[in-house]
């Protein structure tokens, strides 16, 4: 009997330096000081380094890094340039809150913007895996629906490459106009982040949300007070400890009066 070698056609590549899902591309219009015009940082899947001045924008392209991955409930904006956490807020990254002025008459300092509630801002990441050809597009936009609230927002997911120019542009004024382009071009819309969250997760393969929690807080993680105090708080499941010792205290007095 002729034995043959039989070669086996797999659907990813010989080389797995690129393997999972990593940024190739970020995107960033009217967030922050990155005012005006698309801003692009490309990274094609390798590690890159972020440098420059304070108040460059260094911190504000990783909390929109950020903002795409974690719930919004769970993110201390600035993190990484050691802020206090209510420096920045997503309003201030929406309106583009560049400085503060001083009123003379009453003392109070007031936030001054570079765009006002008739503008929109979007962040998007392009995330590919090389090693299966498989590429995943988030993004979120934002707008003022009231001049004095916090700002709205949509969550898109798509798994192809989007752009800001391309997809999230020339629609008119209406909001509702951009939401139905991207439906159109076979992207998927979402109004609240878990709903989002879960669909992201399972394309990248992230089975626990906590994962997403711990990258938020090591992404711009500067030292660790105590690494017993980080474990249990960022890499240990929630555990209901108290009705355990409860239900062990009871199951010793049984074993006392018993004896």
């Amino acid at each position: 009997m002729k034995n043959d070698a039989l070669t086996l056609g797999f659907d990813f590549v010989a080389d797995n330096s690129l393997s999972g899902f990593r940024l190739t591309r970020l995107e960033v219009y009217n967030w922050g000081t990155f005012d005006g015009r698309v801003w692009t940082l490309q990274l094609d899947g390798r590690n890159g380094l972020l440098t420059g001045d304070i108040g460059s924008g260094k911190s504000t392209l990783v909390d929109a890094v950020t903002t795409l991955l974690v719930p919004a409930n769970r993110i201390a904006y600035n993190k990484a340039a050691g802020a206090d956490a209510r420096e920045r807020t997503l309003r201030s990254y929406v309106l583009g809150h560049y400085k503060s002025e001083r009123n003379e008459i009453t003392g109070a300092a007031k936030p001054v913007s570079l765009r006002d509630h008739n503008s929109y801002s979007v962040i998007l990441g392009v995330f590919h895996n090389a090693g299966y050809d498989q590429t995943v597009t988030l993004a979120q936009v934002f707008w003022m629906k009231d001049a004095q609230g916090q700002p709205a927002r949509f969550f898109v997911g798509a798994e192809r490459a989007l752009s800001i120019t391309a997809d999230f542009s020339q629609f008119g004024s209406d909001i509702a106009n951009l939401r139905k382009k991207l439906r159109a071009a076979g992207a998927e819309i979402e109004d609240s982040f878990p709903k989002y969250g879960a669909w992201f997760r399972r394309r990248f393969g992230i089975d626990n949300e906590q994962a997403l929690e711990l990258f938020h807080q090591t992404v711009s993680m500067k030292s660790v007070g105590n690494l017993t105090d980080f474990v249990r708080s960022h890499m240990l499941e929630p555990f209901d400890v108290a009705s355990r010792i409860s239900a062990l205290i009871g199951h010793f007095d049984d074993l006392n009066r018993a004896h």
